[in-house]
């Protein structure tokens, strides 16, 4: 197992990527279908990698990518609720998901010292 795997921030982002990339089969848009799948997938992508460096500036500037792709995601979010490609059960559990998702990185980033 790698480490990453045991991080708990890292097993919320797959399960978010889980929840939007099956909503991302409905949005008939395929710029918010093309953006939203990326930056989803950016959350946890650069949480694994960020847990590959070994340098403390460069964990950073990875698990800041990731938190960066998820506030990228809330507008596509929000947009695809407005279109109803979303109902609103949907989007308050993703919004909920995206939300502690947002906490635990804030977390992670703070606790990379830098030297």
């Amino acid at each position: 197992m790698f480490i990453f795997e045991n991080l708990e921030v890292y097993k919320k982002s797959m399960i978010l990527s889980e929840k939007v990339l099956n909503t991302t089969k409905n949005v008939k848009n395929r710029s918010i279908n093309d953006q939203l799948s990326r930056a989803v997938l950016s959350i946890p992508l650069n949480i694994a990698e960020g847990q590959g460096r070994m340098h403390p500036r460069e964990k950073k500037q990875f698990y800041n990518t990731a938190k960066g792709s998820l506030y990228e995601c809330l507008p596509l979010v929000q947009i695809c609720k407005t279109l109803n490609y979303l109902d609103a059960k949907e989007y308050e559990e993703i919004y909920e998901l995206m939300n502690g998702i947002g906490r635990m990185l804030s977390g992670l980033i703070k606790s990379v010292k830098e030297n």
